[in-house]
């Protein structure tokens, strides 16, 4: 049995969806489609936490922290996010480590 891993992902809004007041029943979906999923994560012990930042620009990005066995199951838990597997948000992986909490 391998050592569980920690993982962090970054999402950020798709440069076309900056602009909140284009979006379409369509991309609301999407973000609650994608809020079940984490809550879905939380709930089987594999998030840790998830957030975003409060802005809403180029810089927005929000980030979730996943503690799973391998980078291979981080790395389908984020591509099957559905914001991320919908082509709203995009999404890069990384090996993680909680110092302080």
């Amino acid at each position: 049995m391998s050592d569980i891993k920690e993982f962090i992902y970054v999402l950020r809004l798709r440069p076309a969806f900056l602009d909140r007041s284009i979006w379409t029943e369509r991309e609301e979906k999407i973000v609650e489609e994608h809020f079940q999923y984490l809550l879905q994560l939380k709930e089987v012990g594999e998030l840790i936490l998830a957030g975003r930042t409060q802005t809403f620009d180029e810089k927005t990005f929000g980030i979730v922290i996943l503690r799973v066995d391998n980078e291979l199951e981080a790395t389908l838990i984020m591509e099957q996010d559905p914001a991320v597997a919908n082509q709203l948000m995009t999404s890069e992986l990384f090996p993680y480590s909680i110092a302080v909490m």
